[in-house]
């Protein structure tokens, strides 16, 4: 980059003009990223998302931003939150930009290298966080040095919010800053994570606007008994009763309930499909009321598609037992739900004691869970992201989703800021590695990802 610039200087160009090409910003955006990547961000001993946080501050006031206008704070000193603004004009309320710098547990004995060190390999970036989400924050800080360097002035003020404990934690991030610092993040609406491009075979399909999100619950599951000598067992095991339960909860299935934004996503998804009878079948879904045998079969088809329809249950862990010698006097098991908007978490735990069908199972919920409701679908938002789509990736058409799993999205809808989940990188709908093994990003995607969100960014603040 410097040799760039005196470069540039001879050629008669200051380096800010040179900052705000096209070109620089990728190098920029490039550099970002690793620098996110590796700083350990997760919540153990050795994670610190302040360091993060602290670095694209620096960077953000490197590149002009007053200091009064770049703060890192939150009640947890490795937890710090980054709130960054771009002035404008005032004429219209902020845009708030939002992505969480928070990364999962990533273990050098799980991965095929070191998840902590940035590694472009075969047309990928690697690492823990390159899809969940820091090449968002990369892109958002990187383009909003680029305008700023361009001497670009919105119509609203552009506010970045770069949180912690998206992926777990409690009373920091985004519902922290919403409860004590609302005046800073404060906008009309908010782009975040949570859509994105989909493609398959390196075929580019939709582009997703997620307006809503499932609700996350967990429960806990429980039998007590006595007890005994294991050379005289019995019938009544604690161990028994847990599994033929959860043997009878894996075989159910919770109705099929479509809303606006899901029928939405069925329909037009429906008109890029390649396979004819999967095509005829998400039409049958999105109709009122829904063909539940075309439901049945495009659950069968996909995960995500039957997570889509309707709420799900799963078990994720099991406890039980106290001694190889003696009967367990207790088995356990924790049950993760992700419950469609409108649907009550106390009807879902009606629905789980009747389908486990033992009264010595004992249900109870884990935590309180926060439900949200959907963004309305706003024309400025749909519109900007149509015309771009078209213009940089013709024929993906733009659909509506539901997250199936949960974002911070939640904290700012439930504030009274609409928020929509938009990202211009595609990635691959049959191997989604976020929160898994060699977590990774097309390097073409991600610099198409970043100049989506400079283009998006200028035509909602305008």
């Amino acid at each position: 980059m410097r040799h760039a610039i005196i470069a540039a200087a001879i050629a008669g160009l200051s380096s800010a003009a040179l900052v705000a090409q096209p070109g620089a910003n990728d190098a920029r955006a490039r550099e970002i990223f690793k620098q996110l990547i590796e700083i350990n961000t997760t919540d153990t001993p050795g994670g610190n998302v302040t360091r993060a946080a602290e670095a694209m501050a620096a960077r953000l006031k490197a590149a002009g931003f007053a200091d009064a206008d770049v703060q890192v704070l939150g009640p947890d000193p490795r937890k710090g939150n980054l709130v960054a603004r771009l002035r404008g004009t005032g004429a219209k309320r902020p845009l708030l930009l939002l992505a969480h710098l928070d990364v999962v547990e990533a273990k050098r004995e799980d991965w095929s290298f070191d998840p902590f060190v940035f590694r472009e390999q075969d047309g990928y970036f690697y690492g823990r966080g390159t899809s969940d989400d820091k090449s968002m924050a990369a892109h958002f800080v990187a383009n909003l040095i680029r305008l700023k360097a361009e001497g670009f002035r919105p119509e609203r003020d552009l506010i970045l919010a770069l949180t912690a404990d998206e992926e777990g934690g409690d009373f920091n991030g985004v519902d922290w800053l919403i409860k004590n610092h609302r005046n800073l993040i404060d906008a009309e609406f908010s782009i975040n994570e949570g859509g994105g491009g989909t493609m398959r075979g390196g075929k580019y399909l939709t582009n997703e606007i997620q307006a809503s999100e499932k609700v996350f619950q967990d429960f806990r599951l429980e039998v007590t008994n006595s007890g005994g000598h294991s050379s005289l067992p019995v019938n009544d095991n604690a161990i028994y009763h847990l599994a033929e339960g959860l043997a009878r909860l894996a075989k159910f299935d919770f109705p099929v309930e479509l809303n606006e934004v899901t029928r939405g996503y069925f329909e037009r998804s429906a008109t890029v499909q390649t396979d004819s009878k999967m095509a005829a079948d998400m039409r049958a879904v999105a109709k009122t009321p829904p063909d539940l045998a075309a439901a049945a079969r495009l659950s069968a088809s996909l995960p995500y598609y039957n997570a889509q329809m309707r709420t799900t249950c799963v078990a994720t862990r099991l406890n039980g037992g106290h001694a190889n010698n003696a009967l367990p006097q207790l088995a356990g098991a924790n049950v993760n739900c992700r419950i469609l908007p409108g649907v009550s978490p106390a009807a879902v735990k009606d629905k789980l004691v009747e389908v486990l069908a033992d009264p010595k199972i004992k249900v109870s919920f884990v935590g309180e869970a926060t439900p949200s409701k959907p963004s309305p679908l706003r024309p400025d938002v749909i519109g900007a992201v149509e015309s771009l789509t078209k213009e940089m990736f013709p024929g993906v058409i733009v659909v509506p989703v539901m997250s199936t799993g949960a974002t911070d999205g939640l904290y700012l809808r439930n504030g009274e800021i609409p928020t929509y989940g938009v990202d211009g990188s595609f990635g691959d709908i049959d191997d989604v590695r976020a929160h898994g093994r060699d977590e990774r990003i097309g390097v073409k995607q991600f610099y198409e990802g970043l100049e989506f969100q400079y283009r998006l960014i200028k035509a909602l603040a305008r």
